[in-house]
């Protein structure tokens, strides 16, 4: 029963992968045979300036854009909790923009963003306020990728509005009977409850974003302008393999993208551990 999903999943993903692996240590142009590099293409990513830009402006993206989906997810579930009239059709609202195509997506924050005659700058100038150039300029161009890319929270408002579906009513009772407001309720109670599922949705959101920044860098930011403000490391790894045919060094810059993520990940496992949170309870 399972064979036609395994043999998939080796032919699709297993084999690439270990594929990459290899190459990642080789010169290899598609066109003449890999040739044993060793090392070398790790090392020539520690001088590679246009490299640490790439990385530089991944882990800002991510640290930007990762705790606000997670609070605009939970946020929106707490919001859409009770059923109310229709409380159905925003949940559907909320989830949409998850599932609209990416190049869709990208071409619809093309024109919100444009510093002209984009709605968003208009918008701004009813009340008063200059919009910025956004992606023209560097200083503004990530910040417009992040705008972008805040609002597609739907897997993580659906695990959240499960979990909050799951908190024990009792202990709601018993904290609005002791006279606990709102906030305090949600602190003491919700959040610890359902801290796995956020966990989970964190962990997720990551590693989606490390990876899945692609196609916004492209359309919106044009292959990372303006002066490599929007250059991410998928980007800058696509550009090297099919732009110039290094796949050897595309490799390896792969390889430490996925390292770089596992530490991340790491990092995000010990601090929840610290906080006793985990995914049986808190155990």
């Amino acid at each position: 029963m399972l064979a036609p999903y395994l043999i998939g999943i080796s032919i699709l993903t297993l084999g690439p992968a270990i594929a990459g692996f290899a190459i990642a240590f080789t010169h290899y142009n598609a066109i003449n045979p890999p040739r044993f590099a060793g090392l070398a293409n790790f090392r020539e990513m520690l001088n590679d300036d246009v490299f640490r830009i790439a990385l530089g402006n991944s882990l800002r993206y991510i640290l930007l854009a990762v705790p606000l989906r997670l609070f605009g997810a939970f946020v929106m579930a707490l919001l859409l909790l009770k059923p109310r009239p229709g409380t159905t059709l925003f949940r559907v609202m909320v989830y949409l923009p998850t599932v609209i195509p990416d190049m869709a997506w990208a071409l619809i924050w093309l024109w919100i963003l444009n510093p002209i005659y984009g709605p968003l700058n208009r918008a701004l100038a009813l009340i008063g306020i200059d919009g910025p150039s956004w992606m023209v300029d560097a200083t503004w161009a990530p910040y417009g990728i992040v705008l972008m890319m805040i609002w597609q929270i739907g897997e993580g408002f659906v695990i959240s509005l499960a979990a909050l579906q799951n908190v024990s009513r009792d202990l709601l009772d018993q904290s609005a009977i002791d006279g606990g407001s709102m906030l305090r309720t949600i602190w003491n109670i919700t959040l610890p409850t359902i801290a796995p599922a956020l966990l989970i949705v964190l962990l997720r959101d990551t590693v989606f974003s490390f990876q899945a920044n692609f196609v916004p860098a492209l359309i919106v930011g044009n292959g990372g302008d303006p002066k490599y403000a929007t250059l991410y490391l998928p980007m800058y790894i696509y550009t090297t393999a099919f732009g110039y045919l290094r796949f050897g060094y595309a490799a390896a810059m792969t390889l430490s993208m996925y390292v770089v993520t596992g530490a991340i990940l790491w990092a995000q496992f010990r601090a929840a551990k610290r906080w006793n949170v985990g995914f049986q309870g808190g155990d």
